[in-house]
């Protein structure tokens, strides 16, 4: 499964929607992605997970990796999840207090 990323502007947000898998193989593409975004100037950015089906450990890696570039700059990472397996990982991790969690892009882009 390839991981499939779209980016688009919106709410003065950039929505970064990821789609497959989230894994070893993968994660270097979205850290590339966010990494590009940060170069660029782009600090409050949004994670759509709506449509990935799987998130391991380098995954969670890479988010935590772009949640530290964007603070770096006084910005926000946030993440689209409303799946029951995705949002677990985050709170068995202690992630889900690390990173503002919404349900839905509109929701995250209406958040300050």
């Amino acid at each position: 499964m390839d991981l499939t990323l779209t980016t688009r502007d919106a709410g003065g947000k950039t929505i970064v929607a990821v789609g497959g898998e989230i894994d070893v193989y993968t994660a270097p593409k979205l850290r590339d992605k966010i990494t590009e975004l940060v170069a660029a100037g782009v600090y409050d950015i949004v994670i759509d997970m709506e449509e990935v089906e799987f998130l391991d450990s380098t995954g969670l890696g890479v988010l935590v990796g772009g949640l530290k570039k964007v603070r770096a700059h006084d910005g926000s990472l946030q993440l689209v999840c409303n799946q029951d397996r995705l949002l677990k990982i985050f709170r068995i991790t202690g992630l889900a207090k690390v990173f503002v969690i919404h349900e839905t892009a509109d929701a995250a882009l209406a958040s300050s």
